[in-house]
């Protein structure tokens, strides 16, 4: 049987842009919408595999509908600011895919699939009507079902007769009859008062239509028939209205449309217009026989594979005696590379596979110290080449690092690079003579684009060398103390047994603490709570809600639970399960290529977002011990790094002169805000000024710091003012940061990292007003990046240099975190604040505490 999708494009669009968060190209034009339709569209192609395919929009506003009801959805928002632009780009991929749009005047997309629906049934057709609302149920048959999305468009649910029954109590013929009596308030349908949709459901199923239920008013109950009979004309008008027309006039009809498939070349030009990168990958999905072209854009050139043999390697010397690059790719696991291909120019690759045969290629390199190699992603690779002796300045270029500093915004995979740079599309199953391909040649492309964008200085002194050093750090991993964590996992166990025991007393009975709805049962229902706001599914009881009810005793109760559990499973638990076995470390991972304002991110574990200012979180630092004999841990602090950087940016007068002068900076600016003479601000007014300092930084609003501060949002604009008035040149570099984002799009920071920020051409005012925090938060924050990573770079080559033994462990945010024998100490202590200090130059001083001690958490200042 042919198998035919019918597309409701308005609703899908619609829940689309409500589903996927804000997203835009570099020039700022909005394509989340588009995005989802599209990454909907590939997902039901290839699911479907459909004979034939046709998208269906409304076209206008005003249908015949609005010409017997005028108020028929007239209380419908217009179409947001940021979605209506992207009709146009849904139907332009529609288009690639060549997949036919319809449009009728007077009519809805409805009434076109219910015209489709009734054509393909008579050619005895399947047929799948995707949707985003629920209106064409009254559509479904034996032959169709409805494919509804939910949970925004992450999931869809298929509707048969038997489903629409069992939601309605009624066929899916009679929908139009059920809503004459219930009406539909989201199209302003009104249907008759009081009459609900169980009522109007056991009548349908008794007389068949609403016709017949008139027809049968004597037979009703006196209440019934006292609602029904004023209302008879509403309530035929209503079904008239949700009625889906079935004859609408169409040039062609459902047998023309048959699906030939993309045209790939259009749909890659669509994909790269709209950066749809990581769609791309899908694609391979959905070619089959009914693509025109295997791949879109180029394929990579073909290239000579030459099995290495290692007891005849004279091929491959012979190649590299020729040449001071090659591309590398390797595949491995923690027992060392597994397959390897190395890529000496665009027609040959020599590959290995095994883990000698892989050995002995890599160990042919070391014959060649001036061979240089470029590779995608170098902090994995040199896990694999260390134990082999080659080390990080074997390593001249990094494609994954590169593609980030010249886009930290899109995906760095090795596919999405070749992509976007290339222009090519790796196979589906690549493996590393593939890789090693697209490395060779997206090598030399990248390197020129970093040298145009002024940020080869930035890649080559800072980013690449600082690969070397987080691969390192992982290797090294930080010592745990495992007794004291299973010590703290008890006692938190036994708290939350002890918290848990008073919440159920209080609330009268047991219940299940983690489940949203029985807790809104019970503080709302049962306790009588004011419930705050309410969610589909239930009573909303989520940290913002529970803490407007704090002053509740069970609800202070409820949150200290929630407090102690997430402790307890998120960092007692989870990290006594990723402790190494053999060497009794905690290895975590550092992304060096995530964020888009150049930080580190770290996971399994997260170290990097233990709490340090909670108890709790203080006491989990108490687990990180110094791990060899005899050694300490130092901890090396930025002070008030981000303001330092804001000082120096800005040019600003006063808060310069404040660092240069040693002065406390939230005490100054207290005295600047407040007019108060240094000596005479309190420590509540400094918490005050330190919250504005930060506010300002991070684009606080005046209702953000009012509620930061819990003064009304007057107090909190005046605050603002203040502050700019004294601090002219930070007012100024604010205002510059946003007029260059603007005119060029970007913005840079001190060593000429860049990150995009197309929110600041949004036609949204709310993402506009994003556009210009990020701009101004990207330029400080992306600075400190630049600063810490460059400090890190510098102080792992002198420790090396030095043969220290001291290692770096950790970077968490500002800090960075050394395991130091205690003999070492007097001289790695002052190396590693000077390198900190003076890895770039600054308008004002940079400072650094440094602490040590025997754990995280017990430690203790130390000068030098």
């Amino acid at each position: 049987m042919q198998r035919v999708v019918l597309l409701d494009g308005n609703s899908l669009a619609h829940r689309a842009f409500h589903a996927i968060p804000a997203l835009s190209t570099r020039e700022g034009l909005p394509t989340n919408a588009a995005y989802g339709f599209t990454g909907m569209l590939l997902k039901l192609l290839k699911e479907i595999a459909p004979d034939s395919v046709v998208a269906a929009f409304d076209k206008g506003r005003l249908t015949f509908r609005h010409a017997v009801a005028a108020s028929y959805k007239a209380h419908r928002p217009a179409t947001p600011e940021d979605l209506r632009p992207q009709f146009p780009l849904i139907k332009e991929v529609l288009q690639a895919f060549r997949i036919p749009v319809l449009e009728t005047e007077g009519f809805e997309a409805d009434d076109i699939i219910g015209t489709l629906v009734t054509q393909a049934e008579k050619a005895g057709y399947s047929c799948f009507i995707v949707t985003g609302d629920l209106d064409t149920l009254q559509l479904v048959s034996p032959q169709t079902t409805v494919l509804a999305t939910r949970k925004g468009i992450s999931e869809i649910v298929p509707y048969d007769e038997k489903a629409v029954v069992e939601r309605y109590g009624v066929t899916p013929r009679q929908l139009p009859d059920l809503k004459g009596l219930t009406g539909d308030a989201s199209d302003n349908i009104p249907g008759v008062p009081g009459i609900g949709p169980k009522t109007a459901a056991a009548l349908l199923r008794k007389y068949g239509s609403l016709e017949e239920i008139f027809n049968h008013l004597p037979e009703l109950p006196a209440n019934i028939r006292s609602k029904l009979l004023p209302y008879k004309d509403q309530a035929l008008l209503s079904k008239q209205l949700a009625t889906i027309q079935r004859v609408v006039p169409l040039d062609t009809d459902i047998t023309a449309f048959a699906w030939p498939g993309p045209d790939m070349d259009e749909v890659y030009r669509v994909f790269q217009r709209l950066e749809f990168r990581s769609l791309l990958k899908k694609l391979p999905e959905i070619r089959g026989q009914r693509t025109q072209k295997e791949t879109p854009g180029a394929a990579l050139p073909a290239a000579t594979e030459i099995a290495f043999d290692p007891a005849a390697p004279e091929a491959l010397l012979e190649k590299l005696a020729e040449r001071s690059v090659a591309a590398l790719a390797l595949r491995g696991n923690t027992q060392g590379p597994l397959a390897c291909a190395l890529c000496l120019d665009p027609e040959t690759v020599f590959t290995a596979a095994g883990n000698a045969s892989v050995a002995a290629l890599l160990k042919v390199l070391l014959a060649f110290p001036e061979l240089q190699l470029t590779v995608h992603d170098a902090k994995q690779a040199l896990h694999l080449l260390q134990p082999l002796g080659l080390g990080p300045e074997k390593v001249s270029f990094d494609t994954m690092i590169a593609a980030y500093l010249l886009n930290p915004a899109v995906p760095n995979t090795l596919d999405a690079v070749a992509f976007e740079h290339l222009g090519t599309v790796l196979p589906a199953q690549s493996g590393p003579p593939e890789q090693a391909l697209a490395v060779f040649l997206l090598t030399p492309t990248l390197a020129a684009k970093l040298r145009l964008e002024g940020q080869d200085y930035l890649f080559r002194e800072v980013e690449l060398p600082l690969a070397a050093v987080l691969q390192a750090m992982e290797a090294a991993g930080i010592a745990v103390d495992r007794q004291e964590l299973e010590k703290i996992a008890a006692e938190l166990a036994d708290q939350i047994r002890e918290v848990t025991g008073e919440i159920f007393k209080l609330a009268g009975e047991e219940f299940n603490l983690n489940s949203p709805k029985q807790l809104g049962r019970i503080l709302f229902e049962k306790l009588g709570l004011k419930p705050v706001r309410k969610t589909k599914t239930g009573y909303a009881t989520d940290a913002a809600v529970l803490e407007k009810l704090s002053g509740h005793k069970i609800v202070a109760r409820i949150l200290q639970y929630r407090q102690l559990a997430k402790f307890k499973n998120t960092y007692a638990d989870a990290l006594l399960q990723l402790i190494n076995p053999q060497t009794g470390r905690l290895h975590t991972t550092f992304y060096q290529t995530v964020t888009a304002t150049g930080r580190l991110a770290s996971a399994e574990p997260n170290l990097q977002n233990i709490p340090v200012r909670d108890p709790l979180g203080r006491r989990i630092r108490r687990a990180f011990v110094a791990g060899l004999p005899g050694s300490l841990l130092l901890s090396a602090d930025y002070s008030q790094i981000e303001l330092r950087i804001l000082a120096h940016l800005a040019g600003d007068e006063l808060l310069t002169a404040a660092f240069k002068q040693g002065e406390d900076i939230h005490t100054r600016t207290a005295a600047e805000v407040f007019g108060l003479a240094p000596e005479a601000v309190t420590p509540e007014l400094r918490a005050r000024a330190k919250v504005v300092n930060f506010g300002i930084i991070y684009g606080m609003s005046d209702y953000g710091l009012a509620q930061e501060l819990k003064i009304e949002p007057s107090e909190a604009h005046r605050y603002i003012e203040r502050y700019f008035a004294r601090y002219v040149g930070v007012k100024r570099f604010i205002e510059k940061t946003i007029r260059q984002a603007r005119e060029t799009g970007f913005v840079t920071t001190v060593l000429g990292r860049r990150r995009y920020i197309p929110e600041i051409l949004s036609p949204n005012r709310i993402q506009r007003q994003l556009g210009e925090r990020l701009a101004v938060n990207t330029t400080i924050q992306g600075s400190a990046a630049d600063l810490i990573k460059k400090a890190m770079v510098d102080i792992h080559r002198e420790l090396t240099r030095g043969g220290y033994s001291t290692r770096m462990v950790l970077q968490v945010h500002d800090e960075l975190l050394f395991e130091v024998p205690a003999g070492e100490l007097p001289a790695v202590a002052p190396l590693i604040k000077a390198k900190m200090e003076q890895a770039l130059p600054f308008a004002v001083p940079i400072t650094v505490t440094l602490k040590a001690g025997p754990n995280w958490h017990d430690l203790e200042k130390i000068e030098v």
